[in-house]
């Protein structure tokens, strides 16, 4: 019996532009979410306040977030940042279950977006890490 390994085909056109269209979205987001972190809104430190792990990790995470909206723009990263927001976003959704009196529904919806993205980008990914199919 022979298993004969073909590469995966192209990705379409609509795939693509789908991507790219979420990559930015989410850039965005995590941009504008980071920033407000590294920036200290009265919010943020409130939240991290509730948190009760301190300050720094409001500044950790906004380091994260700021870095992941950068590699999704960077061609070849983005489905490595994708698993690293989607990984922070995990740790929210958990935060906002667990400790937090606000709803975990918007930290759900970035998780599902961040989690598409990686899927999306699988090819990305392994090529990046030099895996193969």
């Amino acid at each position: 019996m022979s298993l004969a390994l073909t590469a995966s085909p192209a990705p379409t056109r609509a795939r693509t532009v789908s991507a790219w269209a979420l990559q930015g979205l989410l850039a965005l987001v995590f941009l504008a979410a980071g920033g407000a972190k590294l920036a200290g809104a009265p919010m943020m430190v409130q939240v991290y306040d509730l948190i009760g792990v301190g300050q720094w990790f409001r500044i950790v995470t906004g380091l994260v977030e700021v870095a992941g909206a950068v590699a999704l723009l960077i061609p070849g990263f983005a489905g490595l940042a994708a698993l690293w927001l989607a990984a922070t976003m995990v740790g929210a959704v958990i935060a906002h279950l667990v400790v937090l009196p606000t709803p975990a529904a918007p930290a759900t919806v970035l998780l599902v977006l961040t989690a598409t993205l990686a899927w999306l980008r699988r090819d990305q990914t392994r090529s990046v890490l030099g895996l193969r199919r």
